[in-house]
C-alpha cells in the first residue's frame, strides 16, 4: 500500500490545489488537516463522501457551495462550511481572485490516494477522468465516494465491462499499491 509523507500536495491543471498537512487524533477520531487553493470559477463537481465529514474555513476569497437539491450559498473570509458524510455537495471559487481555505476531513480513509489519482486523470482527460483508470477508481471506492455526474447505468453496466477488459489487458497492475476501500 502506498504511504504518504505529509505534508503532501496535489494539483490539477484546472485550477485546484490541495495540500494534506497532517493527521491528528482528538481522542475520538482521526482528522486530516488540509489547505486548498482554487482559481476563480473552479472547484469540484457535485460529489459525496459516504464515510467522511469535510469542513472548510475561508482564509481568502469567496466560496460558493451547494448541497444537492438546495440553493447556492456563499461564504466569506472567516466563515466555515461543514459537509456531513453522506451529503452530496459541491463548492467553487465564487470570487475574482484565488480562493484559499483551511479545513479538515475526518476520518482520512483513502481520500489522499483517491484524489491524487483523480487529479492525475483530470489532467490526462482534459478535465474529465475517463477510461479504465476512472472506472477502476470509482468502482473500487464506491463505498467511500461518488460523483453525481456519472449516470447509474454507466457505473453499474459500462464500468464493470471496462474493468473486465482492462484487467484482461493488464491495466489494473498500475493500482497494485491501491489501499483497500473502507
Amino acid at each position: 500500500m502506498k504511504e504518504y509523507k505529509l505534508p503532501h500536495t496535489i494539483q490539477n491543471k484546472f485550477g485546484e490545489k490541495l495540500t494534506f498537512l497532517r493527521i491528528t487524533n482528538n481522542g475520538s477520531k482521526e482528522i486530516l488537516e488540509v489547505e486548498n487553493e482554487v482559481l476563480p470559477g473552479r472547484g469540484p463537481v457535485m460529489h459525496v463522501h459516504y464515510k467522511q465529514d469535510e469542513s472548510l474555513t475561508v482564509a481568502e476569497g469567496k466560496l460558493g457551495y451547494q448541497i444537492l437539491g438546495g440553493e447556492e450559498k456563499f461564504a466569506g473570509v472567516g466563515e466555515t462550511i461543514t459537509f456531513n458524510r453522506g451529503e452530496f455537495h459541491r463548492f467553487w471559487n465564487a470570487g475574482d481572485s484565488i480562493l484559499k481555505c483551511k479545513g479538515w476531513i475526518s476520518p482520512p480513509n483513502n481520500i489522499i490516494y483517491y484524489l491524487e489519482n483523480i487529479y492525475h486523470l483530470m489532467d490526462e482527460g482534459n478535465g474529465e477522468p475517463g477510461g479504465f483508470d476512472a472506472a477502476y477508481l470509482v468502482t473500487k471506492y464506491k463505498s467511500e465516494f461518488d460523483v453525481k455526474a456519472i449516470p447509474s447505468f454507466v457505473k453499474s453496466v459500462i464500468f464493470p465491462a471496462v474493468i473486465f477488459f482492462g484487467k484482461l489487458s493488464g491495466k489494473h497492475k498500475k493500482f497494485v499499491d491501491a489501499p483497500e476501500a473502507k
